[in-house]
């Protein structure tokens, strides 16, 4: 296996690792809130992993331009949405999880 190889193997294998914690938080955490922070922070890591692995992959040219461009895209656009929606929940009135609730969950 060559340096390159071993790079985009160790690239996919961290954008999947964390696509499935970012599923784990989606599924598991108990409100917007913390599930907007988990997700957020993991998913736009594993995807930017994931097409880091891909721009090594493609052997030069517009195909590495475009998903370089792509990287940064999604690097800035998915916490901007997260916060947006958490904004918008904020504003809502959606309160936020507590353990005060009534029988120690809500």
């Amino acid at each position: 296996m060559t340096p390159r190889e071993i790079a985009i193997v160790a690239l996919v294998g961290g954008g999947v690792f964390f696509a499935i914690v970012a599923a784990v938080g989606l599924v598991r955490l108990p409100d917007l809130y913390t599930r907007a922070h988990s997700t957020s922070k993991s998913e736009t890591l594993g995807a930017v992993l994931t097409l880091a692995a891909v721009t090594i992959a493609f052997d030069g040219g517009m195909s590495t331009v475009k998903t370089a461009l792509l990287l940064l895209f999604m690097f800035i656009t998915n916490p901007t949405a997260a916060h947006a929606i958490v904004r918008a929940a904020a504003e809502q009135g959606i309160e936020p999880w507590t353990e005060d609730a009534e029988g120690g969950e809500q």
